[in-house]
């Protein structure tokens, strides 16, 4: 079972931190706060979760540091909350990586890969966990309950089937369970760890990890201080916001609120997707279907894409190179207005990484999440059930606004093939989730997948499942697949371009 779509007190801990580090930047940034907000968002004397309130704020602590882009510390570091905040809250500032960071004393140790007996165990007298296990690691006690002996257990699940009452469970640590790249493990104390030669930002770990001991670095505080200082900023809206803001927030409500807030324009990434659709469909048609090439990769999520450069760098010929619809959508939105900062707004923790290249830095200065978008809609009061201002958005084709869910960019590409390019046989396959990616890549290198156009998505789901979302990944997909309706048409003109 995981905690994700489900709020918990974990995402309120992170809805408060990035609110109040919204409000901070918002009121002109007087540093000294800093120290006072741990206090303000763990009030009283008494912890709630963790054994001391000391701790909590503490972990507090780190949250508001990482969520101002300043890096992570551990418990033997002795310095303010604020401490190195001047060099960071500068618009020019761009996060340290790594993006992802554990709170090492947030963690709770969590038992990784070990078969281990409940209290359930009745000490029945068949033992049939005994009777199976081939390594002899179930010890019967006096009273009859069961051990394991984990020196000679290899966690082969037979003694799990064969309990009557359940009493035998693996226990598996979460975050390590959601990594799709095995990129965690255990540190010498027993905490969670990351391997960044392995890791790809997608950020699964930390929405899975039921104490919120891991968390990304955020440029929220650097944003509202550019806005501050009279910079004209633009936000590119990723297609899958729609929804995310709540019931009442309609896409013409959220401009409008956008706008209120302080950017100075809205557009939707959905019109770079759409210029992206047809651009591989094009690349599909003139390389792939003729043979040129042996399959094409889609590319609009940027873990899927590292992945492919990271362990197949033998396909990267095969990867699309049309501009992710970020970067296309941020480079239209430059040519309009060439002196503006442009923001990405979207679902994912990974286009932070992608936003990080140098290559992409001259088109996208910020990236925020949904998650983080919405701490800076409640500091400013800002609350869709009663909020009234509505600003149309309406600049693309239901082509484009599909990108944001499973199979919508094959499909989209399939549609752009189907009208410009009508009789090309087109063979699609999709993959989600990062495990199930590396296998198909796997095939795609061992020519398993000649002809095929491949899309990959990090997240199971599509991009409404990024680890910067608000709601459910089930009720996102409702809303995505409506607004694409709502569009005008599917397929975008020819004309359409970066």
């Amino acid at each position: 079972m995981s905690v994700r779509g489900i709020h918990t007190d974990v995402t309120d801990m992170r809805e408060k931190i990035f609110t109040e580090v919204a409000r901070l930047a918002y009121e002109g940034g007087d540093y000294s706060r800093l120290e006072e907000l741990p206090y303000k968002i763990v009030p009283g004397e008494l912890a709630s979760f963790r054994e001391s309130v000391f701790t909590e704020r503490a972990i507090v602590g780190e949250r508001l540091r990482l969520a101002i882009g300043l890096p992570n510390r551990t418990l033997a570091e002795h310095a303010p909350v604020a401490d190195g905040v001047n060099e960071s809250a500068i618009t020019e500032r761009y996060y340290e990586p790594p993006l992802i960071n554990i709170i090492k004393f947030a963690c709770h140790k969590c038992l990784d890969n070990k078969t281990v007996v409940t209290n359930m165990c009745q000490g029945c007298t068949a033992h049939p966990c005994e009777e199976v296990c081939p390594k002899g690691a179930i010890v019967v006690k006096q009273g009859g309950k069961s051990k394991i002996d984990p020196e000679k257990c290899i966690n082969c699940g037979r003694c799990r089937d064969a309990c009557p009452y359940g009493a035998i469970v693996k226990m598996e640590r979460p975050c390590a369970k959601a990594c799709g790249m095995h990129a965690i493990h255990s540190d010498e104390y027993g905490r969670a760890d990351i391997n960044y030669d392995k890791c790809v930002s997608c950020g699964m770990c930390m929405v899975n990890c039921p104490f919120g001991a891991i968390a990304d670095k955020s440029q929220i505080y650097q944003l509202i201080k550019a806005m501050n200082e009279g910079a004209e900023v633009i936000a590119i809206l990723a297609p899958a916001f729609v929804g995310q803001f709540g019931p009442k927030a309609t896409p013409n409500k959220i401009k409008a609120a956008l706008l209120d807030i302080g950017f100075a324009d809205v557009w939707e990434v959905a019109v770079g997707a759409d210029a992206g659709a047809l651009e591989e469909a094009k690349h599909y048609v003139q390389s792939v279907a003729t043979g040129k090439l042996p399959f094409l990769l889609t590319s609009c999520c940027p873990s899927w894409s590292m992945l492919g450069k990271k362990y197949f760098p033998e396909v990267i010929d095969e990867i699309s190179n049309a501009l992710t619809p970020m970067v296309a959508t941020a480079r239209a939105a430059r040519i309009t207005s060439p002196n503006a900062k442009i923001v990405f707004v979207g679902p994912c923790v990974a286009k932070k990484l992608e936003a990080s290249r140098r290559t992409v830095r001259s088109e996208v200065d910020f990236v925020i999440t949904f998650e983080e978008l919405a701490g800076m809609f409640d500091a400013k009061e800002i609350d869709f059930n009663t909020y009234e201002k509505e600003e149309e958005l309406n600049d693309a084709f239901g082509a484009g606004r599909g990108y944001a869910v499973a199979s919508g960019v094959a499909g989209a590409i399939k549609a752009c093939i189907d009208e410009y390019y009508p009789g090309t046989e087109v063979k699609i396959d999709h993959v989600e989730g990062l495990a199930d990616c590396k296998k198909m890549l796997l095939q795609a290198k061992a020519g398993k997948k000649k002809g095929y156009l491949i899309e990959g998505m990090g997240c199971l789901g599509g991009c409404v499942a990024g680890a910067g979302t608000n709601i459910p990944v089930m009720k996102a997909q409702i809303q995505v697949k409506k607004f694409v309706k709502e569009a005008e048409d599917f397929v975008p003109p020819e004309t359409a371009q970066y």
